[in-house]
């Protein structure tokens, strides 16, 4: 008979928040596996636990056949993240598909998501939104997606790390228009939590003399019904956006030419715009 293959919620920030069924498969599991074990380590530390600790992140998912391999053997398999659901903007997802694909017993342990946290304290609509996770690196995959957000009618959840934010929201900005609201997550449930509502422009500046500590979920508003039927910002909206790009240190041309992409604007009327703005300085 094989064993079970547990997915098991840890908190997102505090230990505290750790579930008592939680605790408990992880207290019977035969080993854990981890995202990051020095992570996972000290969540087992606080519930005064010693366990066997296997890797599978993603430069380790080879592990996955021979984590699988023990389960399927009998042995019981605590799969934790660090931080959150595993398989959600975790490498998880492929072990649970393998398992299930063997027959391997997948049952969930539900705990704390940043998701839904984020959501139900953004002020932003709760009825229908969409979790976006990560925008991609490739540049033409994530101009795609940034369209897309910018035609999005539910609210949109993101997930970026701190040494990114600034760049993000300039991106957002000149693909969004500034006025779109968003509501920033910061160190959910941990000491210096932080929930600001506001708008893109004014995120965008907010953090043009700070630095961004901690990591970030971005909850935006839905697109107004004009702007889904307009498929595209004003001309005050897409300068308004370059002026957030120049703000973040991009040359103006640089800034004019994204601001103006997927606009019916040319780059050069929104360039002269800046440097009007230049020159009444």
């Amino acid at each position: 008979m094989p064993g079970t293959l547990y997915l098991v919620g840890t908190p997102i920030g505090n230990l505290q928040d750790i579930t008592p069924r939680a605790a408990a498969v992880l207290g019977q599991a035969d080993f854990v596996a981890a995202e990051d074990t020095r992570v996972t380590l000290k969540l087992l530390n606080h519930l005064g636990l010693k366990k066997p600790l296997v890797s599978y992140h993603e430069h380790a998912l080879q592990h996955g056949a021979a984590i699988l391999d023990r389960v399927q053997g009998g042995e019981s398999c605590a799969v934790c993240t660090d931080a959150g659901m595993p398989c959600i903007s975790d490498p998880g997802e492929p072990l649970v598909r393998d398992a299930l694909a063997r027959g391997i017993p997948v049952v969930p342990v539900p705990g704390p998501s940043a998701v839904v946290t984020a959501v139900a304290v953004s002020g932003q609509s709760t009825a229908r939104f969409v979790f976006e996770g990560f925008l991609p690196t490739a540049k033409k995959e994530r101009r795609a997606r940034l369209e897309a957000l910018a035609r999005e009618e539910r609210t949109a959840v993101l997930y970026e790390a701190p040494h990114r934010l600034r760049a993000t929201l300039a991106e957002l900005c000149a693909a969004l228009g500034p006025a779109r609201g968003v509501t920033l997550c910061r160190e959910l449930t941990k000491v210096h939590e932080q929930i600001i509502k506001t708008t893109l422009g004014e995120a965008a500046a907010l953090y043009e003399g700070s630095d961004p500590r901690g990591e970030y979920v971005l909850v935006l508003a839905s697109a107004a019904p004009a702007a889904v039927d307009a498929g595209a910002p004003t001309l005050e909206q897409a300068i308004a956006a370059a002026r957030a790009l120049l703000a973040q240190g991009l040359p103006p041309a640089a800034a004019a030419r994204q601001a103006a992409a997927g606009t019916p604007f040319a780059k050069n009327e929104i360039y002269r715009a800046l440097i009007q703005d230049a020159d009444e300085e």
